[in-house]
């Protein structure tokens, strides 16, 4: 594979000097292109040691307008970073639509090393599978990724490395690090064709450029990236010239029309016993017994540094909030953090769906609680039209993949799905529009959501049957009844911590000395 990389070719000083000037105005005018666009363009740089990736980037870097840039080097995970999955470091420095990143040793760095030092088999094409996964998911967001392997044979990178040792000035950028890496040649290149021909798709290729010279090799990725940027921007162009301008509502409706038209079988929303309910004498015991076991829990998950997420979506008045205060009550609010989720923003509309919820994933400890989610994919941009078709019908595995790297991670993830029935919900709007410290709850698009009740009664039984996995599955709250649906949301989480840590410790009655201490405390 690697043997077209090993050629010699070299650029001199002077045909260096005479192709700058005109690859970097057509750069500089591609790049002002792209910032009137839809879509980022990640490009990401690998290879040997020692073959010049970092020049490259510097060029390029010089080359364009570095305000609309994104460069990241990644190194060891911080500890801040390792607490979190391992993709949470590469979500943040996603460049933004309309924006170029450069990213160096990014998600291939970890899986090219395990392997290359004796690393499982499994692991390294289950790491393979997920890098695909994750660049798909890129591209079909619109994305442009393009990947450049900057090759050395390893008489060529001896030969790199020893004159950089010889330069006062560059020594200390080859370290014994690096040499063990060149005795273990073979096994990186070996590592390397195979994670080339796994990952090198139509949509996200990878270039394998020859690094013994840095100027041939600045070159000729700047004309590469040139090439695929001005690929990219004529098929933009044409898309939006050549194609109508259908409403996605209406692709949507129609979408949903189709599904309901097949004879309505019944979701598995409306197989819920809607009729469970739970005695105010009841509920109080119930609660402070939950309660207590929930903040003992909380306390032996922070110990053992295991994050919880806890999930909340359902219909408009069906009790997220007051479920979420219970809970909050319990909890110690120094490790908690409640994410209420509504428009994107301008900030989180540049980037892909789940972006703006990945940067919400807390450090190891910790619980985060997400008032509305990433579902709203598969809810309301669904219905309402925000998203295509293609692109919520793809979402269900994007999710699932985004939960599986969460629950790998060993983060608890519980998800609710808050339901009560049609009456019931009619009732709490009229109480809503009755009580003055309610009302603002009550919205215009309450009531226009309530008129499209069927469309979303189809796509949340769409959803509990495409996310509910054994690792992360949905728990349906029967809601009609306030008190019962808080303490099975209470006992629901509970027990998803203990799974994971184990029994909470049992609360000790304080000691006749600790007694005494408190009692003089209150005097």
């Amino acid at each position: 594979m690697f043997e077209t990389a090993e050629l010699g070719r070299k650029a001199t000083k002077r045909e260096y000097k005479a192709r700058v000037p005109s690859l970097r105005q057509a750069l500089l005018a591609a790049q002002e292109r792209v910032r009137h666009t839809d879509f980022p363009v990640v490009v990401l740089f690998g290879g040997v040691d020692g073959a010049g990736k970092g020049d490259v980037v510097h060029a390029l870097n010089e080359w364009m307008d570095p305000r609309w840039m994104v460069t990241r080097t990644f190194e060891r995970p911080s500890q801040d970073e390792a607490e979190r999955p391992a993709y949470w470091r590469f979500w943040q420095a996603l460049p933004p639509k309309g924006q170029i990143g450069l990213l160096l040793s990014a998600w291939y760095s970890r899986p090219l090393l395990r392997r290359a030092y004796g690393g499982p088999e499994a692991e390294f094409e289950e790491a393979l599978e997920e890098i695909a996964d994750f660049e798909k998911q890129l591209a079909d967001d619109g994305a442009v990724v393009v990947k450049f392997w900057l090759h050395l044979g390893k008489q060529g990178q001896e030969k790199r490395f020893k004159r950089l040792a010889k330069d006062p000035l560059h020594a200390w950028r080859v370290t014994e690090r690096d040499w063990d890496h060149w005795r273990k040649y073979e096994d990186f290149v070996g590592a390397a064709e195979r994670i080339i021909g796994r990952t090198s798709t139509g949509d996200c290729p990878w270039h394998i450029v020859e690094g013994v010279c840095p100027r041939y090799a600045s070159l000729h990725v700047g004309g590469l990236l040139l090439e695929t940027i001005e690929r990219r921007l004529a098929e933009h162009e044409e898309a939006h010239t050549s194609l109508p301008a259908p409403a996605h509502a209406a692709l949507a409706e129609a979408s949903l029309d189709a599904e309901l038209a097949h004879g309505r079988a019944p979701t598995v929303l409306a197989k819920l016993d809607m009729t469970q309910r739970l005695e105010k004498n009841a509920y109080r015991t119930l609660l402070a017994t939950h309660q207590g076991r929930l903040n003992r829990l909380q306390l032996q998950a922070r110990n053992q540094k295991v994050s919880t997420i806890l999930v909340f979506e359902g219909w408009d008045a069906a009790g997220k909030g007051g479920a979420i205060r219970r809970m909050n009550a319990a909890l110690d609010s120094r490790g908690v953090r409640v994410v209420p989720t509504a428009a994107p923003s301008d900030e989180e509309s540049a980037q892909h769906y789940l972006w703006r919820f990945w940067r919400h994933l807390s450090r190891a400890g910790r619980v985060t609680i997400f008032d509305r989610s990433w579902y709203g994919r598969v809810l309301v941009e669904r219905v309402e039209g925000f998203a295509s078709e293609k692109e919520w019908r793809r979402a269900y595995a994007e999710i699932n993949r985004f939960e599986q790297q969460v629950t790998n991670h060993g983060i608890v993830l519980v998800k609710f799905w808050m339901h009560l029935t049609r009456e019931e919900q009619l009732a709490r709007f009229h109480e809503r529009e009755q009580t003055p410290w309610k009302r603002w709850k009550l919205t215009e698009e309450d009531w226009r959501n309530r008129e499209r009740w069927d469309d979303y009664e189809v796509a949340v039984h769409d959803m509990v049957e495409r996310t509910s996995t054994r690792r992360a599955p949905w728990i349906l709250v029967e809601a009609n009844d306030k008190l019962f649906a808080r303490i099975k949301v209470l006992e629901s989480v509970c027990s998803a911590i203990e799974a994971r840590v184990g029994p909470p410790d049992e609360p000790h009655a304080p000691s006749k000395d600790a007694r005494k201490e408190k009692k003089r405390g209150a005097r």
